[in-house]
């Protein structure tokens, strides 16, 4: 993140003294949502989706219908108040969901939206004598370049990796640079991670690499609890999901200590949509998430529904009064197997719960009726009792997801699209294949 000006300066001490104020004031503070979303507005009415918009005020603000994703994704450049070559930098949306989503980014657009990431990992991240290694896919979704700016703005040393650029950074290259950096910290993608654990656990060389680490900060795609304590114990870390939010939107929320979400309200106006309407976002609510960006510079968005189930609580022991969120995903969201609707959360819930399982693909037959589930097995474990762990999925399927699988096998290898972590990764296209006939494993 880097300041060039008088004016970009001034800017991020006041971000910073916004998130700061919001980290622990009452989410009914009128008087700041009020200013902070009149901006929005007028920032809104000079892109041609909300150009017809009046003079703002608290009823026109709820009165607005609620901004869906798919309106967003069929008219992207409606929504754009800075033209695509107007923008510092240009990013797209990765695409898993439909056709990606042009993306401009405004110099005010990366700042504020650093400073509340930062911000919120201060504690963790700041003062700790940590070095960070951001190993992320190249691509061009902007989490490796808010990594980077968090870095930067936290003062933590950082170097970035990018393990599947093919010829520039594989993992040899990635295991000599730890050899002199020694990370403290990883930003990784889930499924970055789990291969690279399997290539250290091949090599023998998980056990030394991991004596530097002491934090797992999981972001790109989605991870369970289950597969956070199974790499936590891998790496003899502390392992969070580190965020929650969207390349359009920007980050929404941010992991504690506690390894909990926590809304950043300093940044965004929430509100949560639910058969009755849309509401505040208040602890004890549950619902779609709906929620105004408050600093969106390039692409200002009013009452864009997620389309996101949540649910908030509150009480954190961390300190933050802004409430937890858990995601559920897209209502829609989930694949049928076997006559049942399956999201990436449940599935993975019973997959990594042994702890031993280095990644999964889903076979199905084109009609759903057979279905088969191929695990990567740990290269350390013991393969006669293989029949015993493949028993356990067997049940915890059918008692948490309600179907059972026609054969669960273990290989030694599964592709690595299946992990190739972060944005480049779609559940559906990358963990499922449909084959035309029943083939033994």
């Amino acid at each position: 993140m880097k300041i060039n000006s008088r004016d970009s300066l001034d800017f991020m001490e006041r971000m910073q003294q916004e998130v700061i104020a919001r980290r622990r004031a009452s989410n009914t503070d009128e008087a700041y949502y009020t200013a902070k979303l009149t901006d929005a507005w007028q920032r809104a009415r000079q892109t041609p989706a909300y150009g017809s918009l009046g003079t703002f005020s608290t009823r026109a603000f709820h009165d607005l219908p609620a901004t869906t994703k798919d309106d967003l994704k069929a008219h992207p450049l409606e929504y754009l108040r800075v033209p695509v070559d107007k923008g510092l930098k240009y990013y797209q949306t990765t695409g898993t969901t439909g056709v990606p989503t042009p993306t401009p980014r405004t110099a005010r657009d990366m700042i504020a939206n650093t400073v509340s990431v930062a911000e919120a990992w201060r504690g963790m991240l700041a003062d700790g004598g940590h070095r960070a290694l951001i190993l992320l896919p190249s691509d061009i979704v902007p989490v490796a370049d808010l990594m980077v700016g968090v870095c930067e703005f936290l003062g933590v040393p950082h170097v970035k990796a990018y393990p599947y650029t093919t010829g520039i950074s594989d993992w040899d290259r990635i295991v000599g640079l730890w050899e002199v950096f020694r990370p403290t910290v990883l930003f990784v993608a889930p499924g970055v991670l789990l291969e690279f654990s399997q290539v250290l656990k091949r090599r023998g060389l998980l056990n030394r690499l991991r004596e530097s680490v002491e934090l797992l900060m999981l972001l790109g795609e989605v991870s369970t609890p289950e597969l956070r304590a199974m790499a936590g114990q891998w790496w003899n870390a502390r392992a969070y999901d580190a965020s929650y939010g969207s390349t359009e939107s920007g980050t929404l929320a941010a992991c504690c200590e506690q390894d909990r979400l926590h809304l950043l309200r300093g940044a965004n106006y929430f509100e949560i949509a639910d058969g009755r309407g849309i509401a505040p976002a208040e602890a004890g609510r549950d619902g779609r998430l709906v929620v105004t960006p408050l600093n969106n510079d390039a692409r200002p968005l009013l009452r864009l529904d997620m389309g996101d189930e949540v649910s908030l609580s509150g009480d954190c022991r961390c300190g933050n009064a802004a409430p937890v969120v858990t995601v559920h995903g897209r209502g829609g969201d989930g694949t049928e197997i076997k006559g049942s609707r399956i999201r990436t959360r449940d599935l993975e819930g019973v997959v990594y719960a042994g702890r031993d399982v280095m990644g999964y693909l889903i076979e199905v037959v084109e009609d759903g009726t057979w279905a088969r589930l191929l695990l990567e097995r740990d290269p350390g474990t013991d393969r006669d009792a293989e029949p015993a762990k493949s028993d356990l999925i067997q049940r915890r399927t059918g008692e948490r997801l309600g179907f059972r699988w026609d054969e669960v096998r273990f290989v030694n290898r599964l592709p690595v699209t299946t992990k190739s972590g972060g944005s480049q990764k779609s559940w559906k296209r990358s963990n499922f294949r449909v084959v035309d006939e029943v083939v033994p494993a």
